[in-house]
């Protein structure tokens, strides 16, 4: 009876070890997607906007898709983000404040034909972008 209780303890042992083994298990422990992550986790975050880019759609779509440089409030680093919408980007200026979300793509990566863009702007100086482009609100004048 001993025997049996022994191997079975072992069994568990051999297993926690070989957990390791498992790339999901281990970055879920180490926390590596939060390190990783811009927003550290959070679902959204403010930043300021740096400057206006376009960035060139992936093959086969032909198209500059625009997009803005921001750095985070809370912690400092830069991303790019998508300014979705027709003529969105006009909505938006240099040093304004600017709450970005990730864009839904497959495990935080990117989405769609913009390489390299993660983030989408949902609101400008607290207003919601997509209400400034169907034409219901309007831009606060900071």
């Amino acid at each position: 009876m001993a025997k049996g209780l022994y191997t079975a303890r072992k069994l568990s042992k051999d297993a926690q070890k070989h957990r390791w083994n498992d790339r999901y298990y281990k970055r879920r422990v180490l926390r590596l997607r939060e390190k990783s992550d811009p927003l550290g986790g959070s679902a959204q975050g403010r930043g300021i906007v740096l400057e206006k880019v376009g960035v060139e759609a992936k093959q086969p779509n032909s198209a500059i898709r625009k997009c803005v440089k921001i750095q985070l409030i809370k912690n400092g680093r830069q991303i790019t983000a998508f300014a979705p919408g027709n003529g969105a980007i006009n909505f938006i200026d240099e040093h304004d404040e600017v709450m970005v979300e990730g864009i839904g793509g497959r495990m935080g990566r990117s989405y769609g034909d913009i390489p390299g863009v993660r983030y989408k702007v949902i609101k400008v100086n607290d207003v919601s972008l997509d209400e400034m482009v169907r034409g219901r609100k309007e831009k606060p004048i900071r």
